[in-house]
């Protein structure tokens, strides 16, 4: 039961990390369709509704992102005790180590994007919209934060991801035998 609580947790934070490689906004990043194909708002014309989930979602991330060092501290003690059940963890280990780095460099731009979430301008404090310029304008500068973090990071959370999907093809669970 333990270890299949303790696997429910890695998924959750893997998954959790893997969002972080899709946290781009549709009217922030650059897009190769034009404005009038589906899914493209037009510019300039972003509703109120489309903003506050927009800025729900970048609240959700940003909190995901904040929580890299415990990720970071469970992953250690998976791989510790995959070791010492005499797995060979140093893909894995490589991953982490690489993917620890680069939250360490990516922590500074992570910071700075505090000041956007405290100021909200733009949004009240439940979310909602009280100024859509000024809203908009929130939600482009989070984007551009959330993006530079994206950058720091480097890819490290999907070869993280890789690493430990290898290590579960090359070491499958046990089947468990069912009970007479």
């Amino acid at each position: 039961m333990k270890i299949l609580f303790t696997r429910a947790i890695l998924i959750a934070l893997v998954a959790a990390l893997a969002s972080l490689g899709v946290a781009s906004l549709p009217f922030v990043s650059v897009s190769a369709a034009g404005a009038k194909e589906p899914g493209n708002p037009p510019q300039g014309e972003v509703s109120n509704e489309k903003l506050e989930k927009v800025w729900a979602h970048q609240l959700r991330v940003y909190e995901k992102m904040g929580k890299s060092e415990e990720f970071v501290a469970k992953m250690q003690q998976l791989i510790d005790r995959a070791k010492e059940n005499g797995k060979d963890v140093s893909a894995v280990q490589a991953a982490l180590d690489a993917f620890e780095d680069a939250a360490k460099d990516a922590k500074p731009v992570y910071e700075s994007a505090q000041g956007i979430i405290n100021s909200h301008e733009g949004f009240d404090a439940n979310g909602k919209v009280t100024d859509p310029e000024k809203a908009k304008e929130t939600v482009r500068a989070m984007g551009e934060k959330l993006k530079e973090i994206k950058d720091a990071m480097g890819g490290t959370g999907k070869a993280l991801r890789d690493a430990i999907q290898a290590f579960r093809e090359a070491n499958p669970r046990p089947e468990k035998t069912p009970a007479p």
